[in-house]
């Protein structure tokens, strides 16, 4: 959130920005997902590499308010306060439409299967580019491994109450001898294994070519100042799941807060 007055101008192109399903009346967006905010401590040095990418790749802007970042490039903390002084998230679901008798419904299940949350640790390690499935939006996001078994598992469990309400899945997730394989589904990632992320900014169109060139000779960095592995962007804890309709939020397990 933006504390009024922070910024004079503020950009919201409505025509930028594409809905992956279109707006009726009596729909509500569902989204569950992991909340995740970055430690005070660590904001800093993720500030540099994200001025220095707005730099050098246009028409990146802050995902969710949708202010563009080159109109931050000259106040560094605003740009702190904007891109990175917010909730972030981790989907466990698809952002879906369902009608408002399913509500209470989808919230109890997901309350049900998720209710007995063990608490365990979030790695962010990596910064990388997603793209949507129809290529109209690109995403600078930081990727995590840790915790990923974790995730994996709560994925499934969200599948299952979006199956029994017929809506799409996100990761298809089916057990094989001793591993698990999923396939994703999502709009951003469309790849074949998990990819828990965060998503810091976006673009029109599919810019991913020009962002990864950037992000690559980041990580490159990244790992030479951390030695032959990637040392950790940041690390939280998972405290609990949200599930947000519309503009209502439900608490599905664990305690709120940072």
């Amino acid at each position: 959130m933006i504390i009024s007055g922070t910024f004079d101008y503020l950009e919201r192109n409505s025509g930028s920005r594409i809905r992956s399903f279109p707006h009726i009346e009596g729909n509500y967006a569902l989204h569950v997902y992991i909340p995740v905010f970055i430690p005070s401590e660590r904001k800093k040095e993720l500030i540099q590499f994200l001025k220095k990418a707005t730099s050098l790749v246009q028409g990146l802007h802050v995902v969710d308010i949708d202010v563009p970042l080159h109109m931050l490039l000259k106040d560094e903390e605003k740009m702190v306060q904007a891109a990175l002084g917010r909730e972030f998230h981790i989907s466990l679901g698809r952002t879906v439409p369902i009608r408002v008798h399913q509500i209470d419904s989808v919230v109890a299940m997901l309350r049900q299967k998720l209710q007995f949350q063990k608490r365990y640790l979030i790695d962010f390690n990596k910064w990388e580019v997603f793209v949507n499935d129809d290529k109209t939006r690109t995403f600078l996001s930081i990727e995590n491994t840790t915790g990923l078994a974790e995730i994996t598992k709560q994925i499934q469990a969200v599948n299952e109450v979006y199956k029994l309400h017929n809506l799409p899945e996100f990761y298809k997730v089916r057990v094989h001898r001793d591993y698990r394989f999923i396939s994703c589904q999502c709009n951003v990632c469309k790849r074949r294994d998990p990819r828990p992320h965060i998503s810091i900014a976006w673009a029109v169109g599919d810019i991913s070519q020009s962002l990864k060139r950037v992000v690559e000779g980041e990580m490159k960095r990244h790992i030479n100042v951390g030695g032959l592995s990637m040392r950790s962007m940041f690390t939280c804890k998972f405290s609990n799941i949200v599930c947000k309709v519309g503009n209502k939020t439900y608490n599905i397990c664990g305690s709120q807060g940072q």
